[in-house]
């Protein structure tokens, strides 16, 4: 898998309004920012990102994920 394919899995389950993912083919990083993050707890914000990936997180397509989630308003804080 490499990352325009995770990327686009991430985008069709969740909706986001920023979207980056990079990697190199087993291990990969994203940084996610969705409106369903809104009140969430991390946990919670990154069970909706693997909830997005479905069941290839358990198999060898995604060996690691490293992920940082955002509500749009913590992204446009952190962005300055």
């Amino acid at each position: 898998m490499d990352p325009e394919q995770l990327r686009q899995l991430i985008a069709a389950g969740l909706e986001t309004t920023h979207l980056e993912v990079s990697g190199d083919g087993r291990h990969f990083e994203a940084v996610v920012v969705s409106e369903a993050f809104e009140g969430q707890a991390m946990l919670k914000q990154h069970r909706l990102v693997y909830a997005a990936l479905g069941d290839r997180f358990d198999t060898e397509a995604v060996h690691a994920l490293s992920i940082k989630t955002y509500t749009p308003r913590q992204w446009e804080a952190l962005k300055g």
